[in-house]
C-alpha cells in the first residue's frame, strides 16, 4: 500500500487560536512599541520611541503560528521587562522633570493570570517549562505584588504641622463636646425634614479651619452617665451638628478648652458625622455614655452661631440697638435708664443667653498666624486660645523673641473722653515668666490683676511668677521682689519691685489677685467680685498706662473684669449701657472674651445690681448738661 502523507497533528486549539493570537500581538506591539497607541487627541509625547518597521510584525505573526504559546509567553516576558524599566526610570527622575504620572497598575499588570501550559519548543527557543531562574520564567503572567503607585507631586498637609503636641503646660484632660442627654429641646434644636443618612467615614487626625484650628475633646460622664451639653441638627435638615446648650457644672462645662454654645461638631470617637441624623448622633453619643468610656470629640469653635435654627425670629427682647451707645430717647426715660429696664427684661426672659450665643466669637479678617510659628508654639498655654496679629503685644527687649499670648484692649467710654486701656494676657507659664514681666516693664504697666488661683482641680491654671515675700528672683534683666502681701478670704494684694540690672532704675507694681472664683462656673452672688472690681477701679484712677488682665487663658474671667469696670464707667458718664455690644468691641481686639454664657449672664446680673442698688451712680457733672 503506497504510503500517504498526512498533516502534521496540531495541538487542540491551537490552530483556532493562531489568528486571534497573531492579532493580540499586533495589539500589544502596537500598545507598547508604535504611535498607533494613543488615543484620539492626545498630543504625543517629547520623546516617544521610533515606529517599529511592519517587517517586525510579519515576522511576529509567522514565529506565532509556528509556536504560539512559546511566542507569547517570550513577548510577554520582553514587555513586562519594558514596563519594569520605564517605571524604574520614572521613578528615579526628578519631579519637575516628569511628562505625567503612570497609571496605578501598567496595562499587563491589570490583565488576568494567563495558565501558560508546559510546551517543549525548538532548538533555539526556550519553552516556559523549563527556563533556568536567570531567565525569568513568567508562568504564570502575573505582578507578585503590585508596584507602589507612583510619588505625588502635590504633597497632602502634614497633620504634625496642624496639631500642636507639645503643650506640656496644657492640661490633656476633658474637653467641652457634649449633649445635654436628655433631649429637653429636642423639637427646638431639629428641623423636619427628609431623611437622609449615609454611612460615616472614618478619620484620623483634625486640620485646621481659615478661622482657628479643630479642638480635640476627651470627656468622661459624671456618676449619673451625663456629659451634660444638647446637639441640634443634622443630615436630614441639611445642616452641621452644633452644640446647641452646655449645662453649667457638667462634664462639658469642665473641659479645657471649654465647650461652648454653637461648636460645630465634626468627629465623634474618630467618626466623621457629618452624613448622620440627629438621632444618629444623639444615639452615637449615648453608646459611649453606656459603655462608661470616653468621649471623644473634634469640634470646630463657633465663628457666627446661628442660635436655634437661624429661622430668622426676633428675640424675646431686642436689647442691642445697631449703633451703640445711641440714646432711645423714649419720652418718660433717659438712655441709661432705658438701658438698664431692656438688660432686666432680656435676663428674665433669656433673650441675653440667647443673644450671645449668637456672637461670632472671633473677628472676621483678623489673622492669628505669628502665634502658630515654630519658635512660638510652646509660649501659648492652650493651643485653640491665640491673640490676633494686630493687636497682640510685641516685646522689644525679651531674649525668645517679640511674641507673648497678648492683645490690647482698648474701651472706651463716650462723653467723657476716658479710654480704658488694658493688655489681656494668658497666665504665665514657667518659660515665659521672663517674658511677662519684659511686658510689664517694657509696656510701664503699675497694675497687674490676676483673676485665678495657681492649682483648680488638681491642674494647674497659672504659673506662680512672683516670688515669695521678702525675697527677689532674676527674670531675664529684671530682679523681680516681692516688698509686701496682703491676703484676705477673697482678696490678695501684693507690692512687688522691679529694677533693672542695666540701668538701676527701680519700679513698684501693685499686684492684685481675686482668689474666691469658684472652680466651676461663675460666683453665686456678685458682691465680692463687685467689691474687688471697685478695689481695681481705685487703684487705675488716673492711670494712663494699660493695666495688665489675667486669668488662665485670658479671655472668660478676664473678660468679666474688663466689662465690668467699663460698664461702671458708662453709669458714671451717664451713658447707655449694652453689654452684648461691649462683648462684641472686646472680641475685635482679642477672640473669645467672655467665654460661655454663664459668664456673660453672671456680668448682665452683676450690673443691673450695681446701677439698681445705687452702687455706681452718674456723676453730677454729667447729669447737668
Amino acid at each position: 500500500m503506497p504510503s500517504v502523507s498526512l498533516p502534521r497533528k496540531q495541538p487542540r486549539g491551537v490552530t483556532d487560536a493562531a489568528p486571534k493570537l497573531a492579532s493580540l500581538l499586533q495589539t500589544l506591539c502596537r500598545a507598547f512599541c508604535g504611535p498607533n497607541s494613543r488615543k484620539a487627541g492626545e498630543a504625543p509625547e517629547d520623546a516617544a520611541p521610533p515606529a517599529q518597521p511592519e517587517g517586525m510584525l510579519a515576522r511576529g505573526a509567522a514565529m506565532l503560528r509556528a509556536e504560539p504559546i512559546n511566542t507569547v509567553a517570550a513577548l510577554l516576558e520582553r514587555l513586562r521587562g519594558n514596563v519594569a524599566r520605564k517605571r524604574a526610570l520614572f521613578e528615579q527622575t526628578p519631579l519637575l522633570h516628569r511628562r505625567r504620572p503612570l497609571p496605578d497598575g501598567s496595562f499587563l499588570e491589570r490583565l488576568p493570570p494567563l495558565q501558560v501550559p508546559l510546551v517543549v519548543g525548538p532548538a533555539g527557543m526556550p519553552s516556559v517549562g523549563d527556563m533556568s531562574p536567570h531567565k525569568a520564567a513568567v508562568a504564570p503572567v502575573h505582578p507578585s505584588s503590585p508596584p507602589p503607585p507612583p510619588p505625588s507631586s502635590a504633597a497632602g498637609p502634614d497633620p504634625t504641622l496642624l496639631t500642636d503636641t507639645a503643650r506640656p503646660f496644657t492640661p490633656a484632660a476633658p474637653g467641652k463636646l457634649s449633649y445635654m442627654d436628655d433631649s429637653e429641646e429636642s423639637d427646638k434644636t431639629q428641623e423636619s425634614a427628609s431623611a437622609a443618612s449615609t454611612e460615616p467615614s472614618v478619620s484620623n487626625g483634625h486640620t485646621e479651619s481659615p478661622c482657628g484650628s479643630q479642638v480635640v475633646i476627651h470627656m468622661k460622664p459624671d456618676d449619673q452617665g451625663r456629659y451634660g451639653f444638647n446637639v441640634k441638627g443634622g443630615a436630614e435638615s441639611s445642616t452641621p451638628v452644633t452644640v446647641s446648650k452646655v449645662a453649667p457644672n457638667a462634664p462639658a462645662d469642665r473641659t479645657t478648652p471649654r465647650l461652648s454654645e454653637g461648636d460645630q461638631v465634626v468627629l465623634i470617637n474618630g467618626v466623621d458625622v457629618s452624613g448622620l441624623s440627629h438621632d444618629e448622633v444623639v444615639s452615637f453619643i449615648r453608646s459611649s455614655r453606656e459603655r462608661h468610656s470616653e468621649l471623644v470629640l473634634t469640634v470646630r469653635p463657633s465663628v457666627n452661631y446661628e442660635g436655634s435654627g437661624g429661622d430668622g425670629e426676633e428675640p424675646l427682647v431686642q436689647y442691642v440697638p445697631d449703633t451703640p451707645y445711641v440714646s432711645l430717647s423714649l419720652p418718660d426715660g433717659d438712655p441709661l435708664a432705658q438701658s438698664m429696664l431692656m438688660l432686666s427684661e432680656a435676663l428674665a426672659g433669656g433673650a441675653a443667653r440667647s443673644e450671645f450665643e449668637k456672637l461670632p466669637r472671633r473677628a472676621p479678617g483678623l489673622s492669628m498666624d505669628d502665634c502658630r510659628l515654630p519658635g512660638n508654639l510652646a509660649k501659648n498655654r492652650y493651643r485653640d486660645i491665640s491673640p490676633y496679629d494686630a493687636t497682640r503685644v510685641l516685646l522689644t527687649s525679651a531674649e525668645s523673641g517679640d511674641y507673648i499670648n497678648a492683645n490690647y484692649v482698648n474701651m472706651e467710654v463716650p462723653g467723657s473722653g476716658v479710654v480704658n486701656r488694658y493688655i489681656a494676657a494668658q497666665g504665665p507659664l514657667k518659660h515665659t515668666t521672663d517674658d511677662f514681666w519684659s511686658m510689664v516693664w517694657e509696656q510701664q504697666s503699675p497694675l497687674v490683676v490676676m483673676l485665678t488661683t495657681l492649682v483648680e482641680q488638681g491642674r494647674v491654671k497659672c504659673h506662680q511668677y512672683w516670688p515669695p515675700p521678702g525675697e527677689s528672683r532674676l527674670h531675664g534683666h529684671l530682679r523681680v521682689s516681692t516688698a509686701s502681701q496682703q491676703l484676705t478670704d477673697s482678696f490678695a494684694f501684693r507690692e512687688i519691685t522691679l529694677v533693672c540690672e542695666e540701668t538701676g532704675e527701680e519700679r513698684h507694681i501693685s499686684h492684685m489677685q481675686y482668689v474666691s472664683w469658684p472652680d466651676h462656673g461663675v460666683p453665686e452672688q456678685p458682691a465680692d467680685f463687685v467689691q474687688f472690681v471697685q478695689r481695681v477701679r481705685s487703684a487705675r484712677a488716673g492711670l494712663v498706662e494699660p493695666t495688665v488682665v489675667h486669668c488662665s487663658a485670658g479671655i472668660g474671667r478676664t473678660g468679666v473684669l474688663i466689662l465690668m469696670e467699663t460698664a461702671m464707667c458708662l453709669i458714671e458718664a451717664n451713658q447707655p449701657v449694652y453689654p452684648l455690644e461691649l462683648v462684641r468691641t472686646m472680641r475685635r481686639q482679642r477672640a473669645m472674651m467672655i467665654q460661655t454664657p454663664s459668664q456673660y449672664q453672671f456680668v448682665c446680673q452683676a450690673v443691673l445690681q450695681v446701677y439698681q442698688e445705687g452702687t455706681v451712680r452718674p456723676l453730677p457733672e454729667y447729669t447737668q448738661r
